[in-house]
């Protein structure tokens, strides 16, 4: 992927981790230009928004502010990694999960 592509994409790959309308905003609006850098940050950001919300379910029924906690923290430090990625211009996987979303996300892009 040559630098001309990354700086085209990073806007975009930016927005994907604004909350799950935020991944459907760069979606759609990379329809047009099929970016790769973009549709790559777009898988991670979809697969970690999705993991977000069905694990905040089960944590939020648990009432237990240790979890809760731990959970937060756990999800900004992934979400903050993806975030410094899609700034610097990297293909930076989310550790553990980021194979996990490409393949599951694959038909994206």
């Amino acid at each position: 992927m040559d630098q001309h592509t990354v700086n085209e994409g990073k806007t975009l790959a930016l927005v994907a981790y604004l909350t799950l309308i935020g991944t459907l905003i760069a979606f759609f609006m990379n329809q047009e230009k099929r970016n790769e850098f973009t549709f790559f940050h777009i898988r991670q950001a979809l697969g970690l928004g999705l993991l977000y919300i069905a694990i905040g379910y089960v944590v939020s029924s648990l009432d237990s502010m240790m979890l809760s906690m731990s959970f937060w923290i756990f999800f900004s430090v992934l979400f903050l990694y993806g975030i410094l990625g899609a700034i610097t211009g990297k293909l930076n996987k989310i550790p553990m999960l980021g194979d996990f979303f490409q393949n599951l996300f694959k038909s994206i892009g």
